[in-house]
């Protein structure tokens, strides 16, 4: 009964993990989105006269500063 026990935790175990990095791939997704929203905007405003290069370089800054602590792959999808 103990060997049961001890592999239904395991899987248990595994499970959380699975989901864990699930979670966090969705959430760097989710703030990739944002990140690029904001880019978008901000070039938008610098073109049309109502933004400024300062703002434009900031939301790029942000977005090289998420893929370099998550990576690129949401950009391919």
């Amino acid at each position: 009964m103990a060997g049961f026990l001890d592999r239904a935790k395991e899987q248990a175990q595994r499970g959380l993990t699975q989901g864990k990095q699930k979670l966090d791939e969705v959430q760097a997704q989710r703030a990739c989105a944002d990140l690029l929203k904001r880019l978008g905007a901000a070039y938008y405003a610098e073109r049309r006269g109502s933004g400024s290069p300062e703002a434009t370089q900031q939301a790029l800054q942000a977005l090289e500063s998420h893929i370099a602590a998550n990576g690129d792959a949401f950009l391919r999808s």
